[in-house]
C-alpha cells in the first residue's frame, strides 16, 4: 500500500505595511497588494506580530496560521497563509477589501 502525502495548502498574499499607524486596519487593494496599518513599532518583530494578529483576525484563523515569507524588515511582505487557498483568502477578505483578480498580482 503507498500513501501519498499532500503538502498543506498555504496561499501566499502581497502586503504593504504601514507600521506606526494611528489606528489598525485594512485599508484594501492597491495595484494587487493588501495595504494594511498597525499601531505596533517596527521593532523586534511587533509590527510583523500585529500583521499576523490582524490577518488572522479578518481570515478566522489562528495567527499562527499566517506568517511573514518575505520582507519582514521592510514594508512590502509577501505573506503565507496555511491551510488556505488564495481563492478562499479573497472570499474572506470580500466584505473588508473587494479582492483584484488573481492575474493584477496576487497569487496562489
Amino acid at each position: 500500500m503507498t500513501m501519498t502525502v499532500r503538502a498543506p495548502e498555504e496561499a501566499l498574499l502581497r502586503v504593504r505595511l504601514q507600521p506606526r499607524a494611528a489606528r489598525t486596519g485594512i485599508m484594501g487593494w492597491r495595484d494587487g497588494v493588501l495595504a494594511l496599518r498597525v499601531t505596533a513599532p517596527p521593532v523586534e518583530g511587533a509590527a510583523n506580530a500585529a500583521l499576523s494578529a490582524l490577518l488572522a483576525e479578518a481570515l478566522g484563523i489562528a495567527p499562527s496560521r499566517v506568517r511573514v515569507a518575505r520582507g519582514a524588515h521592510g514594508r512590502d511582505k509577501l505573506v503565507g497563509i496555511s491551510g488556505l487557498s488564495m481563492t478562499e483568502v479573497q472570499r474572506r477578505l470580500a466584505t473588508l477589501a473587494p479582492a483584484p483578480s488573481i492575474a493584477e498580482g496576487v497569487k496562489r
